[in-house]
């Protein structure tokens, strides 16, 4: 007599949670799959034909900008034009889309496990091992994210090779791939440029500096959100709450820096000082975007007033979307607490998001998220202000832009110690991989207790 039916889908699924136990927790997989690309680009970086010179690269060298490509983070302590051959370039290219695929398609993997509330904790790597995931969804989010990221890096790389190609007199190979080179960097929020001068050549042109910006603010917002407002942008009040805390919390970011930016370097002789009226809101806007977390420069960072440094130090820290290519403690996090400190002000007993009640679990992940980047910044700062004689405004500035994976920089990375440099390698990959891998962890985990205890209140501030 055969076992029945529910007695058979029992085994199977305690087989599978086997299988899930086994293949380790998903934030050991992350680590793992960044670590074994980070380390493929070091040795390929390391090959002489990698080099535009004679020789090849040092290790260091090699194991940093290798690091800064998959962890899309965009500091460099040599010019990409000059000191990489077309081969060193192209695998810094092939890198950064890597990384860039890897993030979102991890990230949107992680928006549908939570959307369907699975429990095991394993799924969201070992999806085809488990069969948490079906098979067909498996394969429709990934061939979405990956065509979704093909088709805007193809737009915003035909416009940049046109206008290249027209008003700057690139050949037109020339054109080609400064374009594509361009719009996979910035959708991917690396911030790599093969010009030395990253973009400040092209500070008053709308024709380069917009779609540029364009392709890191959709690259920023991640997948999920994109299709959503895709899907319902004329109906807002139907977004999730993960939708309409990405927009509220990215645009009110654009304003505020582009005004930073305008009110701080307005004055500067340096950096917006000398432009026109038109080119100076241009300007201000691309640098106000950039920290979120592109690393692309339309101005000199090194001549910045110290307001703005910190003004863009705020803006690194906070990052892009949860779900996106862009880094920082990710603008979820901070809406969700700002969400959490009104709810606390006005004394509401939930933390409402539109028509969403935000669970308490998320509001301490938030809460989780922030204080151990917060840790870590600290203790690098520390860290570097006794590797280094550099300003501390320099210093944070630089420990911000790693950890953020933002790749903005006041022009010391190059003149770092080697313990400095491998200090920044360091945080490129703690920060690229840590925010998912916790969050995934916190998210995914769940552990029943079986008793509470007492409650008792203390005194808070």
């Amino acid at each position: 007599m055969g076992a029945p039916a529910g007695t058979d889908a029992v085994r199977s699924q305690v087989s599978r949670s086997r299988a899930a136990r086994g293949f380790g927790h998903p934030g050991k997989v992350i680590a793992g799959a960044f670590a074994a690309a980070v380390a493929v680009g070091t040795g390929l970086l390391s090959l002489p034909v990698a080099r535009a010179g004679e020789g090849s690269a040092d290790f260091l060298t090699a194991l940093f900008h290798a690091t800064s490509a998959v962890c899309v983070t965009g500091l460099v302590t040599v010019d990409t034009g000059t000191y990489w051959s077309g081969f060193g370039q192209g695998v810094i290219l092939a890198l950064i889309q890597v990384g860039g695929l890897g993030i979102m398609t991890l990230a949107s993997l992680l928006a549908l496990l939570l959307s369907r509330r699975l429990g095991l904790r394993a799924r969201l790597i070992a999806q085809t091992e488990t069969k948490a995931l079906s098979a067909t969804d498996v394969r429709r989010v990934i061939g979405t994210v990956v065509l979704f990221s093909l088709v805007a890096e193809a737009v915003v790389a035909t416009v940049l090779t046109v206008r290249f190609a027209v008003a700057y007199d690139d050949s037109v190979p020339s054109a080609i791939y400064d374009g594509v080179f361009h719009a996979v960097s910035a959708f991917n929020n690396a911030g790599f440029s093969p010009y030395a001068d990253s973009l400040i050549g092209f500070a008053g042109d709308p024709w380069i500096s917009l779609p540029i910006t364009a392709a890191v603010i959709v690259g920023g917002l991640g997948f999920p959100v994109v299709f959503e407002l895709a899907r319902e942008w004329r109906t807002p009040g139907s977004w999730s709450v993960l939708t309409r805390i990405t927009v509220i919390v990215t645009v009110a970011l654009l304003v505020v820096g582009t005004v930073g930016m305008l009110v701080a370097e307005s004055g500067n002789p340096d950096t917006l000082g000398p432009l026109g009226p038109g080119e100076r809101l241009l300007a201000a806007f691309v640098a106000g975007a950039m920290p979120r977390t592109a690393g692309f420069n339309n101005l000199d960072v090194s001549a910045f007033l110290p307001e703005t440094l910190l003004l863009n130090d705020a803006l690194m820290f906070i990052g892009g979307g949860s779900a996106g290519t862009a880094g920082g403690i990710k603008v979820t996090t901070f809406g969700l607490l700002a969400y959490v400190l009104w709810a606390e002000m006005r004394g509401d007993p939930d933390v409402d998001v539109g028509r969403r009640r935000v669970p308490g679990a998320n509001q301490r992940q938030a809460l989780a998220v922030a204080l151990l980047a917060m840790g870590v910044i600290a203790v690098s700062t520390f860290l570097m202000e006794a590797l280094t004689r550099f300003t501390f405004d320099q210093v944070l500035f630089e420990v911000i832009s790693a950890f953020s994976t933002v790749g903005l920089s006041t022009g010391i990375t190059a003149d770092l110690p080697p313990a400095g440099q491998v200090l920044l390698v360091l945080l490129m990959y703690v920060g690229r991989i840590g925010p998912l891998t916790l969050a995934s962890g916190l998210a995914l985990r769940d552990r029943a207790r079986r008793h509470r205890l007492p409650e008792e209140r203390t005194i808070v501030g």
